[in-house]
């Protein structure tokens, strides 16, 4: 057992890279996949539209900590061995995608039907409407939630702990295995996690009243 020291503090630091490495990877696949989902489930195919529901419903109904226990040690039965960086990439992005994917729905069914319509009368294919009308007017209703499921992204990554993968709150346990300081070692990891969501969360809330403030002009307008 030893104490406490600016070491440990830098170790916290370096695994908290790998925080953030992992909740990137995590936003930008299932940024792509809930694009693909959101598009689905406002598809005019009803059989897109029901695997994208399907999909959405099975992964939001279950907990990612099972979801990352089936890629890690599940998928070892059918003979393929994943690594824990790995399986806790699929795992945070396949689940990080559904709900993508209906903040995304969201945003783009809160554009006005007329919009739809005037696109159509203007001889524009359903795709071009999507790309170039209704998609740049849903970015802005979409920011806010989009910024603040990163935190929650940033905080799961910690589930990673579980199957071996050194990222901060991983670091922390191996800190306090050596130290049997709890109360210091987790206090400093609390305080980086803080310092990684706290400045997502203020964004969040100043997009939020951005677009609230926006709706506000335009309606008076």
């Amino acid at each position: 057992m030893r104490t406490f020291t600016s070491h440990d503090i830098l170790f916290l630091l370096q695994a908290a890279r790998w925080t953030l490495a992992l909740s990137l990877l995590a936003f930008v696949g299932g940024g792509l996949g809930g694009a693909i989902l959101a598009v689905g489930r406002i598809s005019r195919v009803r059989a897109l539209r029901s695997l994208a529901s399907l999909y959405i419903q099975v992964v939001q109904g279950t907990p990612l900590l099972i979801q990352l226990f089936i890629w890690y040690f599940g998928i070892s039965l059918l003979g393929a061995d994943l690594s824990p960086i790995v399986a806790a990439a699929i795992a945070l992005t396949l689940y990080s995608s559904a709900f993508f994917a209906e903040i995304w729905r969201g945003a783009i069914q809160s554009i006005a039907k007329g919009q739809w319509e005037s696109a159509s009368s203007l001889g524009l294919t359903r795709f071009e409407t999507l790309w170039y009308v209704i998609l740049p007017q849903s970015l802005r209703p979409a920011l806010p939630p989009t910024v603040g499921f990163m935190v929650q992204i940033v905080k799961n990554t910690s589930l990673a702990a579980l199957v071996g993968f050194v990222e901060l709150a991983r670091a922390g346990q191996l800190v306090n295995n050596i130290t049997f300081q709890p109360l210091p070692v987790f206090a400093c990891v609390a305080v980086i996690y803080f310092a990684i969501c706290f400045p997502l969360s203020a964004l969040s809330r100043w997009l939020e009243r951005r677009t609230h403030g926006h709706r506000q002009l335009v309606r008076g307008t």
